[in-house]
């Protein structure tokens, strides 16, 4: 599997979600001592459904990975749009709205993705959870880290696979709101029981300026349920639960179950939709990936593809260059543009999806109409944009 028994650096890489798992899977196939370090304690489960489209696809494949990720494909078979009172819009073939290619793309739940993961690494890699990067001190031979825990190392390089509000990228290029594009709506996300008997489906209702969804992966018991609102200042608000009752207090459909079932949900998760964009991904001798440096958004759809096939152009890029300034800039040169080309899709998937006046909701459920429910014959460019360069050789 490696090149040669001696490392051909330390690499420390802060992130086990999908960047971060990918990039020490390709770090460590090239020859690379990896250290992955993780905030969690333990890997974390469950998570709402996530897509590997186009080329992402190929990456996986090269990784051995890819019959594991379509055997746990959930088979999304129609998404049914709702007017406000709950009458049928259209219904559709997922992949339609999404631009993927039935057949080839695969859809799962990140938790699933993330278990496929971490098998590939598990043997290889010293992966150190509950803990996380403190202070970073760049020297001329490597980087001297402080982890929370107290634990003081050096490394060769580090590598910053910690989301969309990366404390790594915080440490070495500043400030979040510097980079941060808000896209002018916030959202929760939760689990409830499957009450309505959905199955391989989701149900997306919307009013303008207000969404809700329920997604079903196959025959679950429980339902991935999303609300969101516009909501154009970029900082998150003090209290969700109220900002988000009081937002749909006069709602009809399921919205009331769904807002009261957030108030007892166990896994909430609240955010402000962004994307990330940075003047450059490194410095020094600490690189981004995935999120951390060009978070596309869940409105594209497309963040977990963009971090697997980052994680493999930084670890080819520094297999083929073993200066690692050089190799950061090939990085940046080899996908910037596949990168920005994906984050750009944001537009088609807020007209879908959320649209904030009556005038262009009238507008999306026109073009609605005009959808099939059979699968689109060809999936969006953008997701193909990028071909894919061989491994670098041993």
């Amino acid at each position: 599997m490696h090149r040669n028994t001696a490392p051909l650096g330390t690499v420390l890489i802060s992130g086990a979600g999908i960047a971060g798992p990918a990039t020490a899977y390709w770090l460590r196939r090239y020859g690379f001592a990896v250290t992955l370090v993780e905030k969690s304690t333990a890997l974390r489960d469950g998570g709402y459904p996530v897509d590997v489209r186009g080329t992402a696809v190929e990456v996986a494949r090269r990784m051995g990975i890819l019959p594991s990720l379509r055997d746990a494909h959930v088979e999304t078979r129609r998404l049914t749009f709702l007017h406000p009172d709950g009458r049928e819009i259209a219904v559709v073939h997922p992949q339609a709205v999404a631009g993927g290619v039935e057949g080839q793309d695969v859809e799962l739940p990140r938790g699933h993705l993330m278990d496929i993961l971490y098998g590939t690494v598990r043997d290889d890699v010293e992966i150190l959870y509950g803990d996380s990067i403190a202070l970073l001190t760049e020297r001329e031979h490597g980087v001297e880290v402080a982890f929370r825990s107290g634990v003081r190392r050096r490394f060769d390089l580090v590598v910053g696979a910690d989301g969309l509000h990366s404390h790594t990228r915080g440490l070495v290029l500043g400030p979040e709101p510097r980079f941060r594009r808000h896209l002018g709506y916030c959202f929760a996300v939760f689990t409830l029981p499957n009450a309505w008997g959905l199955s391989h489906e989701g149900l997306i209702w919307n009013t303008p300026g207000r969404a809700a969804a329920l997604y079903a992966v196959k025959d679950s018991d429980h339902l991935h349920a999303f609300l969101t609102l516009a909501h154009p200042d970029p900082r998150p608000p003090e209290d969700f639960h109220d900002l988000i009752a009081t937002a749909f207090a006069h709602d009809g459909w399921h919205i009331p179950a769904m807002v009261d079932a957030l108030r007892h949900a166990d896994d909430p998760f609240f955010d402000t939709v962004s994307q990330i964009h940075l003047p450059r991904w490194s410095r020094g001798r600490v690189a981004l990936v995935g999120d951390a440096a060009y978070a596309p958004s869940f409105l594209t759809g497309q963040g977990t593809s963009l971090a697997l096939v980052g994680a493999y152009m930084l670890a080819r890029a520094l297999a083929e260059h073993h200066d690692h300034t050089t190799a950061f800039s090939a990085y940046e040169h080899g996908i910037r543009a596949f990168v920005e080309l994906n984050q750009a899709q944001v537009g088609a998937g807020a007209a879908a999806l959320f649209p904030t006046t009556a005038e262009a909701l009238e507008r999306r459920n026109d073009r609605l109409r005009g959808l099939t429910a059979l699968p689109p014959s060809a999936g969006r460019p953008a997701h193909t944009a990028l071909t894919l360069p061989e491994p670098s050789a041993p």
